[in-house]
């Protein structure tokens, strides 16, 4: 299966479970698998054949800096059912939601979640 990447998008929003995060926001960053065939849009060279990475970027940053979550799960979630109702060409993806400065005592890069999702 092919693939469209968007890698490491960031974002400000307000999701988490304690009510700091919901007031003060942080750093967000997202990163998506499109699997689709790529084959006709390959050939023809024409964007109606395939998905327009900037709409991707804007359909993923509605959710990010939308309606905050207390889970990056549901974010993640969401992400996946918005791009499944805007791309009708989308077979499945891949979707990683990272959050840089949780607030975990320790010493750690990140945390994340990573979701696959199928149409169905």
């Amino acid at each position: 299966m092919d693939k469209i990447l968007l890698n490491r998008m960031e974002f400000y929003g307000y999701h988490g479970l304690y009510p700091e995060e919901n007031k003060l926001g942080q750093r967000f960053y997202a990163d998506t698998e499109l699997m689709l065939h790529l084959s006709k849009s390959a050939k023809t060279d024409e964007m109606g054949d395939s998905i327009d990475y900037g709409e991707v970027y804007e359909c993923v940053r509605g959710v990010m800096e939308g309606t905050p979550r207390k889970l990056i799960e549901a974010v993640a979630e969401q992400i996946s059912i918005e791009l499944f109702q805007q791309f009708t060409q989308l077979e499945a993806c891949t979707i990683r939601v990272t959050k840089p400065d949780p607030p975990i005592p320790g010493h750690y890069r990140s945390v994340g979640v990573e979701l696959y999702r199928e149409r169905k």
